[in-house]
């Protein structure tokens, strides 16, 4: 079984595999095609954690990860936070006077508007950012740039004609850190983040009412999604974020109550709240 792998979506220099470095120095990483793939790595023992993208505080939460989630087979284990520093990359002999095409993915793209602008670049579309920066090194020229990461300037010998290019400086990506065994801090553990999910059932109030028991026992719920199931409009899933350990005493009667008005509630994980996220907390 390896032990010293880590699993994400995309090629290499990809974002999510700068998130890997940074979260697991000195772990492999494995690039794999789709985010379903990064899973089928983690329960085929080819990696023992997957580092998939769940929202960005710019384009918003990244699609089909929720859906995924829950029939995946693994628990989550962790948080990471990566902050999206984007950087304009040309192969040699190519200056910023000399570029008139930036490529990356669209969501990259719409990040760097302003450098669009004020450089007067064809926006072109490429499947991924770290793709954007491997096609661009293939073919060379002087007039051609992608948008995508240091890192993957450094794998694909490109040059950096500038950095942290992106229109916002909060632009930052949160990861879900997925494994085969749930690990659970202590039940007195401080900062404890929990991640389920339940369907409501199809009563007045139903929502109301299943919330109202963390609200009465004090647990603090910092996220609540809703998405369809199955493409249907009267079947709607929640993703919920909640600070506290599933097994204290508070959090135990608020999901007793969840239960009562709900349906398939299940806990996807308990895991350290990103440091990230303290600082976050600490400065609102």
């Amino acid at each position: 079984m390896t032990t010293s792998t880590i699993a994400f979506q995309g090629v290499p220099g990809a974002y999510s595999d700068l998130a890997c470095r940074d979260a697991y120095p000195g772990w492999a990483t494995l690039p794999c095609p789709s985010f379903e793939a990064a899973i089928l790595a983690v329960r085929e023992k080819r990696a023992e954690l997957a580092m998939l993208p769940c929202e960005n505080s710019l384009a918003g939460r990244v699609p089909d990860i929720h859906r995924l989630l829950p029939d995946s087979g693994l628990s989550v284990v962790g948080e990471h936070f990566e902050r999206v520093e984007h950087c304009l990359l040309a192969p040699e002999g190519a200056t910023l006077a000399s570029i008139r095409r930036a490529h990356s993915h669209p969501v990259a793209l719409g990040q760097v508007l302003k450098l669009l602008a004020e450089m007067k670049l064809t926006a072109v579309v490429e499947a991924d950012t770290a793709g954007a920066a491997k096609l661009i090194a293939e073919r060379g020229g002087v007039e051609d740039a992608a948008i995508a990461s240091a890192l993957a300037a450094e794998i694909y010998g490109l040059k950096i004609l500038r950095r942290n290019v992106e229109d916002e400086a909060h632009n930052t990506t949160r990861f879900y850190v997925m494994s085969r065994t749930p690990l659970r801090p202590p039940v007195d553990a401080e900062n404890t983040v929990t991640t389920f999910v339940f369907r409501v059932r199809s009563i007045p109030g139903a929502l109301y009412k299943a919330l109202g028991g963390f609200a009465t026992n004090g647990v603090n719920m910092t996220k609540l999604e809703s998405y369809m199931l199955d493409g249907k409009f009267s079947a709607t899933q929640f993703l919920c974020d909640v600070d506290g350990h599933p097994d204290a005493p508070g959090f135990q009667h608020a999901l007793e109550e969840l239960r009562f008005f709900s349906r398939h509630v299940t806990i996807l994980g308990a895991y350290p709240a990103h440091p990230y996220r303290l600082s976050q907390a600490e400065a609102a």
